[in-house]
């Protein structure tokens, strides 16, 4: 009689999460210049959230086709800075 093995059942869903991210990371890396790549995990350090809406737009862009050669690290700021929400100022008028 055997029983089944909690194990390998947990795994598995870990292999298939690793193994989409390894293909996330080489389709990001054949998309995105050095420069690029290196702002993108330097915004992943301090907006874990922006960086991976970013990656997420640069993935539906890259299986849409509609990437041709690598994004430069100009053309990622210009990203970034669309995907970000306006700041606001306020003035405050002391009487």
């Amino acid at each position: 009689m055997s029983y089944p093995n909690p194990d390998n059942e947990n795994n598995i869903p870990q292999e298939k999460d690793s193994e989409l991210k390894a293909q996330k990371e080489m389709m990001l890396k054949q998309a995105l210049s050095s420069d690029a790549r290196l702002r993108l995990n330097n915004v992943r350090m301090v907006k874990p959230d922006l960086a991976e809406m970013v990656e997420n737009y640069l993935l539906n862009l890259i299986m849409q086709g509609k990437i041709s050669g690598q994004i430069s690290d100009e053309q990622l700021k210009q990203i970034l800075l669309s995907t970000q929400k306006p700041k606001r100022d306020f003035k405050i008028n002391r009487i």
